[in-house]
């Protein structure tokens, strides 16, 4: 029988600070892109890499629900999605390829989730992608790359096209498949995640309505990114974060576990 998620034992004390605190945010984020209704019972990943040379990361233990991720049940794994530590819980090797990718691809990505949601995968199905139809659009619009659908991502040799796809970028629609983002926090990649999933709900209602539409120009576009820097005085993720773990402790505290 799988252990459970929640009998893992606490690892709070026994690893350093930093990782524990990089464990607590990582299960926030499980637990609240299951609280906003975008996961996919137990399939996706968000992960996370630890600081120092050895490149361990943390994952989800595979089979585990969303809802129920605990910073202690969060499995380190090496860049080849192999266990660290000595733990009954499951994780699933090939469920971390795209994410090995791009984590050893780029050294600012820390921080890297991806989604199935509904209106992600009905927007990565569009055949012009994410349009300019929203203010909520334009932050992923400036930083957007494609990348197209080759059957489930196990295989080693599409490591490469997608990260040459995903180039500098900081979000990526996957054709027919989903939404990703990446962020040196997982604040950030929270948020860039957020904003990139409400932007597809609005153009899915939108191109529902049957009516012209309006889209953004791009001269708006290319000066998005520095306004926004303005809003959040520079914090990105960061301002919202702490406001997101207070709602989770009213919800269930469980996830600092």
């Amino acid at each position: 029988m799988q252990t459970q998620p929640s009998a893992a034992p606490s690892l709070q004390g026994k690893v350093s600070d930093s990782e524990w605190q990089l464990r607590v945010d990582l299960a926030a984020a499980y637990r609240l892109i299951a609280h906003y209704g975008w996961d996919d019972m137990i399939f996706t990943h968000l992960s996370v890499r630890i600081p120092g040379p050895e490149h361990h990361f943390l994952i989800n233990p595979f089979g585990a629900l969303f809802e129920e991720i605990t910073a202690s049940s969060l499995v380190k794994i090496d860049a080849d999605g192999n266990k660290i530590d000595d733990t009954p819980l499951p994780v699933n090797p090939a469920g971390f390829t795209i994410h090995s990718a791009i984590h050893e691809a780029r050294a600012d990505a820390h921080c890297v989730m991806h989604t199935h949601t509904v209106a992600g995968v009905a927007v990565a199905a569009h055949s012009e992608g994410l349009l300019p139809l929203s203010q909520q659009s334009l932050f992923p619009l400036s930083s957007l790359a494609y990348h197209d659908y080759e059957g489930i991502a196990v295989r080693e040799d599409e490591k490469a096209r997608l990260v040459a796809d995903l180039g500098s970028a900081h979000f990526m629609i996957l054709r027919n498949h989903g939404l990703l983002t990446c962020a040196a926090t997982v604040a950030d990649a929270f948020l860039f995640m957020f904003v990139m999933q409400r932007a597809c709900e609005i153009q899915v209602a939108a191109l529902a309505g049957d009516r012209p539409l309006t889209p953004v120009p791009q001269p708006i576009i290319d000066k998005i990114q520095s306004e926004g820097d303005k809003v959040t005085s520079n914090q990105g993720g960061l301002l919202a974060w702490p406001g997101l773990l207070r709602k989770l402790d009213r919800i269930d505290r469980s996830y600092r576990d």
